[in-house]
């Protein structure tokens, strides 16, 4: 009886705790799905990796904002409008999806596998 009170408790408690307009769950998506998604218009698509490593290759349409500096340029991002995330293998872009997700964006996804793996699947590069 005591762990239900606890459980219910808990709930309401968890409910309350979220804020207004409470940020989405990061959602993990292919490098397929990225690709079909960053075709859309207000689609915004973010390497995080350093400017030497986009240099040397990125996705096609991804912009650079590396990670060590997504929390202060962020700012030129729009909350409200989704956003992709990638790096080389999806470990970084994780990292700056819970920076994004702390500064209240509402809608990031994040391209498991990286630029690896768009690399692999034969999908289009700049340079």
């Amino acid at each position: 009886m005591k762990s239900l009170l606890l459980i219910a408790v808990l709930a309401f408690a968890n409910v309350f705790a979220m804020p207004c307009g409470a940020v989405s769950d990061i959602k993990q998506v292919s490098v397929q799905e990225a690709n079909e998604a960053v075709g859309r218009a207000g689609v915004q698509f973010v390497d995080v990796r350093t400017p030497d490593e986009f240099k040397s290759g990125h996705a096609a349409k991804a912009v650079n904002i590396p990670l060590d500096v997504i929390e202060k340029e962020s700012a030129a991002l729009d909350k409200e409008k989704p956003v992709y995330l990638i790096c080389r293998s999806g470990r970084r872009s994780q990292q700056a999806a819970e920076t994004l997700k702390n500064a209240g964006f509402k809608e990031i996804y994040n391209v498991t596998g990286g630029t690896q793996a768009w690399t692999a699947a034969n999908l289009p590069l700049e340079k």
